[in-house]
């Protein structure tokens, strides 16, 4: 191997040990201190060679963290990996002029810092401002202390590559480890298989509850019991707190296609019958790939999103789809890209459905809609978009945006003399954020809008998920005058006693309930006692998803306040909205109502 490829290595092994700038350490100190005394010498080191510069990750005697590479004695002894004695720098024709000569130091001895692999990664040094020699048994003595340095070295790469309570190797030893095969096998056949033994939620749930030691007592006798099943030479990853995965070597594609044939039903047996304890939930997933044609980190990541599918699907063991993880791939797309389009003004949108009164016919509200024209994915639909940032910390800036747009709307159809209340959809995560409702009635004050020209919209389930919090922040929003409508309603976890207490004006009834009206006796009924029932606690009931006359009719009948649906307009732009109102669209539900 050429000079500078063996210091580029070098270097690399330098790296990856995470040393460099990195505070001190006692268990480095206490060696370096021990040097210093068992030589009568005032100054001694560890001594890392970096590219350019020896940086000490521990010192004695030295005020300064780093010195020039250039004329540094331990980069000779990093760059041969053999012991440096020099007894007097002064006399030395090379180190005569060097930084260390200029500042004192007459004396110099150092053992090289070598790896398994065997790469000098600097030196454990001791100086003097005066020339001595060494004795045969100072030279042992100062290698056995450079030993012991390596010895710590190891010891702390690897804490960082095994987790301390299961003795696993951990997920940066898997991907390492990948990345070392695909070097040395490139192109060969292999399986990663994951294996997550509780969900996110349970773990948090048992952590709570009994206590950390629990899901480590999990982990220990996970292994034992995958060992038992599939041998004791099984070299298994802790990927995450209670993930395990090992890698299966193919010898050809008929033995991979032979192994997935048999994988899932086998994996399925071991774990209905695996001794595991009562709070394993397991799913296991496999994921066949090629070394080196996928990146260690993304094979990780499509395992992980597999073992979300195979939860979210009930299955107890998945092979990987590559079309789900087109899915993923592209949630985590619009994730990244609505964060651009937030900054941009040609992609996000609002489109506006009326909401109609039904004994007169008029436009009493509209309903704002976000929407996006994606620059190369075109339009993306609000049922793909929305439940994946409410997800995520964009949940605050996309309803500030939406927020912002709709008192801009506000404040336009006001002065052109049509001041209809604009309604915006808020999630939980929205209505969690202390400062929420405080923020809204501001912005409204500050546009120069009564706050009855907005209303706010909130699901059943936002409300469950944080009865008090979200209750105050409602709560707050009505006492500004600003009116709550409780969105999707019926599809929750209602009660006679729930409902009675909704901190909320209007209730909208889930399209689910009024599509197919013609075809369902028992919904007709359901659906009449729920507008009775929400009509004598004085809510304004509005209808969702009205699409045909039929089931317009049914809903003046039967008392119903409000209605939006197909029939009466599908979600149009701001500048549609006046044509809409003078157009027939309005005349012909007045019509219908009559």
């Amino acid at each position: 191997m050429d000079r500078t490829r063996s210091e580029e290595m070098r270097l690399q092994a330098l790296t990856q040990l995470g040393l460099l700038d990195t505070p001190p350490s006692e268990s480095f100190d206490r060696i370096t201190r021990m040097a210093s005394r068992m030589f009568g010498l005032p100054i001694a080191a560890v001594s890392l060679t970096d590219r350019d510069r020896q940086w000490f990750k521990s010192r004695v005697g030295v005020d300064h963290r780093e010195i020039p590479r250039e004329k540094a004695p331990c980069a000779e002894v990093a760059e041969t990996a053999g012991p440096l004695v020099v007894p007097d720098l002064l006399e030395s024709p090379h180190y005569r002029d060097s930084l260390l000569a200029q500042s004192g130091i007459r004396f110099y001895a150092a053992a090289p810092l070598v790896t398994r692999d065997g790469y000098g990664l600097g030196a454990m040094c001791v100086l003097g401002t005066e020339p001595r020699e060494v004795t045969p048994e100072e030279k042992h003595v100062l290698v056995d202390l450079a030993a012991m340095v390596m010895a710590q070295i190891e010891l702390q790469h690897a804490f960082g590559r095994v987790e301390p309570v299961s003795g696993l190797p951990n997920r940066h030893q898997l991907l390492d480890d990948l990345d070392d095969a695909a070097r040395d096998s490139p192109g060969a056949l292999r399986s990663l298989v994951l294996l997550e033994l509780a969900d996110a939620a349970r773990l948090q749930e048992a952590t709570r509850v009994l206590g950390p030691d629990t899901v480590d007592e999990l982990v220990r006798e996970a292994t034992l019991a995958l060992r038992s099943e599939f041998g004791p030479s099984l070299k298994i990853y802790q990927v995450g707190t209670a993930q395990l995965g090992w890698i299966v070597a193919h010898a050809d594609k008929d033995a991979r296609t032979r192994y997935l044939a048999a994988a899932g039903p086998r994996f399925a047996r071991y774990l209905r019958r695996a001794s595991f304890p009562r709070l394993a939930s397991p799913v296991a997933v496999v994921t066949p790939f090629r070394l080196g044609e996928i990146a260690a980190a993304d094979l990780l990541r499509t395992g992980h999103s597999a073992v979300l599918d195979a939860r979210n699907t009930g299955e107890l063991v998945s092979i990987y789809s590559e079309e789900a993880d087109k899915v993923h791939r592209r949630r985590f797309r619009l994730v990244a890209d609505m964060r651009a389009a937030l900054a941009a003004d040609d992609q996000l949108f609002l489109a506006f459905q009326p909401r109609i009164a039904f004994k007169t016919g008029a436009c009493v509200g509209v309903e704002a809609l976000l929407r996006w024209n994606h620059p190369l994915l075109g339009s993306v639909s609000p049922g793909e978009f929305i439940p994946i940032v409410e997800k995520t910390d964009l949940a605050r800036p996309v309803t500030d945006w939406v927020i912002d747009a709709a008192i801009r709307q506000a404040q336009a159809w006001r002065s052109a003399g049509t001041p209809l209340p604009i309604s915006v959809n808020v999630s939980s995560a929205n209505l969690e954020e202390q400062d929420f409702s405080s923020r809204l009635i501001l912005r409204i004050a500050a546009a120069g809008l009564p706050c009855s020209a907005l209303e706010v919209e909130v699901t059943e389930s936002a409300i469950i998920r944080d009865e008090v919090r979200v209750g105050e922040q409602l709560r707050n929003i009505r006492a500004a005058g600003i009116k709550v409508a409780i969105d999707d309603f019926g599809t929750g976890y209602s009660s006679l006693s729930y409902v009675q207490n909704l901190p909320a004006d209007i209730i909208k009834i889930d399209q689910s309930f009024v599509r197919n009206l013609d075809l369902d006796d028992r919904g007709r009924t359901l659906l009449r006692s729920m507008i009775s029932m929400a009509k004598e606690l004085d809510f304004v009931v509005v209808a969702e998803g009205v699409e045909d006359e039929a089931a317009f009719e049914f809903l003046r009948q039967s008392g119903c306040d409000e209605g939006q649906g197909y029939l009466m307009s599908r979600p149009i732009r701001p500048e549609d909205m006046a044509v809409w109102l003078r157009g027939g669209g309005a005349r012909h539900l007045r019509d219908v109502a009559a």
